[in-house]
């Protein structure tokens, strides 16, 4: 991901309507259950072993939970020659509803430890937050949407290369978003997408990001008014912090109405201590309550 300050701005205003009782569906324990197994693969960078009994994971577990499961895969050869096997992998619920929303995270993890003043550049990042946390939320709310079945269609989609290679001259990153904007699946185009990334920081603030802000704005006054609404407000501050260049970019290219929740304030980040203490069952919680409020308001 690539960092930018952004100014601070106001967010658009809104009429607050009565909103509807909130029932909590999310178990933060199970979801911080799920970044434990997610690291017990170790490194899951594309081509290594941990990558592959990742996607094979991902795979069985979403079978069991989604109407139905879609294998976006291919091969993406690298500069610096590798090629990539590289895996999306979308959970669809009430894939014949033409009214959808889309949630996605990533789920590869980074080669290296390349932040500056890491101790160890040449280490993979574990990926307990960057990587561990969004796959966490949605399969948090996988767990959710299979207990009691979404009004609307969903797709949670779990997009792999994200984290390869160089985001500063925009090269080998951001594959398996940039692979389902240009392959979307058939049929109507969700109405909006929501992206969770490093969002399980123990301190998580969640600031309204600067191409989400310019991209989609309804979308982020809605999801912030759903979270003060569900008693999470204080988890996201309307307060403008970074502007990063992440999955929703390339969405957003494509046409989609898409926005980023991410808490960039994150020491760790792209060092060998994104390890699993770095993350909290109710950061995990709290996010994935509020795409479940989304998802239960059918998104209006």
């Amino acid at each position: 991901m690539l960092l930018r300050l952004l100014l601070p701005m106001a967010l658009l205003a809104a009429c607050e309507a009565t909103p509807p009782p909130h029932r909590p569906e999310i178990d933060g324990a199970r979801a911080l259950e799920y970044v434990h197994t997610q690291l017990a693969f170790g490194p899951r960078v594309p081509g290594t072993e941990g990558h592959r009994q990742m996607a094979a994971w991902l795979d069985s577990l979403l079978r069991t939970r989604a109407d139905t499961v879609v294998v976006q895969s291919w091969d993406h050869e690298a500069v610096d020659g590798a090629v990539l096997p590289l895996r999306n992998v979308i959970a669809r619920y009430r894939p014949e509803q033409a009214d959808r929303l889309l949630f996605l995270a990533h789920w590869d993890t980074r080669p290296m430890s390349d932040a500056p003043g890491s101790p160890d550049p040449t280490q993979p990042v574990p990926g307990a937050n960057d990587g561990g946390s969004g796959v966490a939320v949605l399969l948090a709310m996988a767990d959710a949407l299979a207990a009691l079945p979404p009004e609307i269609g969903v797709d949670l989609l779990f997009v792999d290369g994200e984290d390869y290679g160089d985001f500063g001259v925009d090269r080998d990153v951001l594959l398996g978003s940039r692979y389902y904007a240009a392959n979307p699946l058939p049929g109507p185009k969700p109405r909006f997408a929501v992206l969770f990334d490093m969002v399980g920081d123990r301190d998580l603030q969640i600031h309204p990001e600067g191409y989400s802000l310019t991209g989609a704005p309804r979308v982020v006054e809605y999801v912030w008014r759903v979270a003060r609404e569900i008693g999470v407000g204080a988890v996201f501050p309307d307060t403008p912090r970074h502007t990063v260049t992440d999955d929703h970019v390339p969405l957003q290219q494509a046409g989609f109405q898409a926005i980023n929740l991410i808490d960039f304030d994150y020491p760790p980040w792209h060092t060998p201590d994104d390890t699993l203490d770095k993350v909290s069952a109710e950061s995990l919680k709290a996010v994935a309550e509020v795409g479940m409020a989304v998802i239960r308001r059918k998104g209006q």
